[in-house]
């Protein structure tokens, strides 16, 4: 398995249509389970899925999750964060983003320091 800050190591991806889970574990350095949780916590992450529940992932998913692979090991985003980035709008600009995390952040922590008292 490939270290986490590897990602430019990662395998070349083929000429394929559809890859198995286990083809996308070993192109994106991500075990199976890794790749069904981020499905759940990902909405643009949704492979087809065909006879017996088989996922089935095309090449836009890869570099999805080579993205959020990304984001979660090499850039230190939280799942919230790494799910924020990804679906932001284009015209926000950098400060405003990190702005509105700030402010994420700061209610979950006044949330989090009310359950403690």
């Amino acid at each position: 398995m490939l270290e986490p800050s590897n990602n430019n190591e990662l395998p070349v991806i083929p000429e394929k249509r559809y890859f198995t889970i286990g083809e996308v574990s070993e192109l994106c350095g991500v075990k199976p389970h890794v790749l069904r949780y981020w499905e759940q916590e990902f909405t643009e992450l949704n492979p087809v899925k065909r006879r017996g529940n088989r996922r089935y992932y095309q090449r836009h998913d890869v570099l999805m999750i080579r993205q959020i692979r990304s984001l979660l090991y090499e850039q230190g985003y939280t799942i919230g964060g790494a799910r924020a980035y990804l679906v932001r709008d284009d015209s926000k600009d950098e400060l405003s983003f990190v702005k509105e995390l700030i402010h994420q952040l700061i209610g979950e922590l006044e949330v989090v320091l009310e359950l403690l008292k």
